[in-house]
């Protein structure tokens, strides 16, 4: 892992945390420092021998995505819980506000490895909040608590082929009500993780009325991997590669009725407290990567020639270089804005500021990346070069969460809730003459 100024494990802050200085605690400084030594005393060491042994699993397995995790990854998972970093993702475990998490995420979102041995991962970080927030005491006993002990992985059913799940309303997956259960038919795809061999349960949304108000037509209900009906058609490819994300098909899925998630029509309202958080912090470790390309791109400019100059001493590099530096350090800032906005007023109020970083954050990553696989060349390209997998999972997170267009709405319905000011509507200005002359009008029709 490049060494860069806001991975320094020391009291000083990176410049672009200086304005929120006063929001950041003697908590945050003390386990800011303590996950950056636990990544280079414990993470860095053992990343090869991780991957050492992933490719063995995988190459076992006949598949990428039906390989276990390796053992490596459980012996971090051990040294996390005796530092105290073991599901950091819960307030009261992390004890810190949401800017201060936030900034955690950045650093976690460059080294995955941690992310995951600190049990902080997605979908299961959303999936627990749930579970946390509003699972009954036999739901957290049966899925929750083997979730934050790092037994089990969990996914996320709402994606549906069919239709445009961006407007989640459109969902289709039917939940009805026989005797002491819940019958579930439905069509899913790309639910991320749900093809792992360590994934037990799905949290599914679907629809349990056609009547009523639409937002109270749809529920959440608890779907054991394994039960009867849940048939796994393929894994699903993203730029052709395949990844851990599933097509499901739901034939007559029959659960009982206490896997439902509150009760009945609370599925949207659930899904709004899980998705705002997680979409904040996809952007912070977003530009975590963004700023390890940026690395990687200087890093290859340094050290090749074309021409007879180095590219690093070429005016274009150059220029390039100042751009992103631009880019990463206001998406960064926009990125702490939304969670101060959260932590003082909600996450409602925050939401126009999350949909902003979570088209801008992913959009600048990939120019990064783009621009550094340019400089790398073929080199960028190729199986000995990492940075057109990353390319690949970032553009993937400019659709999870709800892609661009659906945000891009937020903010500008938003921005037209606000009434013009008189400046304004004086700068706008009007033309005289129309009115002099009364050539326009309904009576001129």
């Amino acid at each position: 892992m490049a060494e860069n100024y806001s991975l320094k494990a020391t009291d000083e802050l990176p410049a672009e945390l200086l304005p929120f200085k006063s929001r950041l605690s003697p908590r945050f400084y003390e386990v800011r420092k303590e996950i950056l030594n636990f990544i280079r005393e414990d993470v860095l060491p053992a990343r090869p021998e991780w991957h050492r042994q992933r490719a063995a699993l995988e190459a076992e397995a006949g598949h990428p995505t039906k390989a276990p995790m390796p053992p490596k990854h459980y012996e971090l998972m051990e040294i996390a819980k005796q530092r105290g970093l073991f599901n950091f993702f819960l307030p009261e475990v992390c004890n810190l506000s949401c800017v201060e998490y936030t900034s955690i995420q950045e650093i976690l979102g460059t080294v995955p490895e941690a992310n995951l041995a600190m049990n902080c991962m997605a979908p299961d970080t959303g999936n627990m909040e749930v579970l946390e927030r509003f699972g009954s005491p036999a739901q957290k006993k049966q899925w929750l608590e083997p979730l934050l002990e790092g037994k089990i992985r969990s996914a996320f059913a709402m994606t549906e082929p069919g239709v445009a799940s961006s407007d989640a309303t459109n969902i289709s997956t039917r939940i009805v009500a026989d005797g002491d259960d819940y019958v579930i038919n439905g069509h899913k795809w790309y639910i991320s993780g749900a093809i792992r061999p360590e994934c037990k349960v799905f949290v599914l949304l679907g629809r349990t009325s056609t009547t009523g108000p639409k937002h109270a037509q749809f529920s959440m209900i608890l779907v054991p991997r394994d039960a009867a009906g849940v048939n796994i058609l393929r894994a699903l490819a993203l730029f052709g590669h395949e990844h851990d994300h599933a097509e499901i098909i739901f034939k007559d899925v029959r659960v009982p009725k206490t896997n439902m998630l509150v009760a009945e029509g609370y599925g949207f309202a659930i899904a709004q407290g899980r998705l705002g958080p997680g979409r904040l912090h996809h952007c912070m470790r977003t530009i975590g990567q963004a700023e390890t390309a940026l690395q990687a791109l200087i890093h290859r400019a340094k050290s090749r020639e074309a021409f007879g100059q180095k590219l690093i001493q070429k005016q274009q590099i150059l220029e390039r270089i100042a751009e992103f530096r631009m880019e990463i350090t206001a998406s960064r800032q926009l990125c702490y804005l939304a969670a101060s906005v959260a932590d003082d007023l909600g996450w409602k109020a925050a939401r126009s500021y999350v949909s902003m970083i979570k088209v801008k954050a992913p959009r600048v990553c990939l120019q990064v990346i783009d621009e550094a696989m340019q400089v790398h060349g073929a080199h960028g390209l190729s199986q000995d070069s990492k940075l057109s997998d990353e390319y690949i999972h970032v553009r993937h997170v400019r659709f999870a969460d709800g892609p661009d267009a659906v945000h891009l709405q937020t903010i500008a319905k938003e921005e037209l809730k606000k009434e013009p000011s008189p400046m304004a509507i004086e700068i706008s200005g009007t033309n005289p003459n129309i009115e002099k002359y009364g050539m326009f009008g309904e009576s001129k029709l």
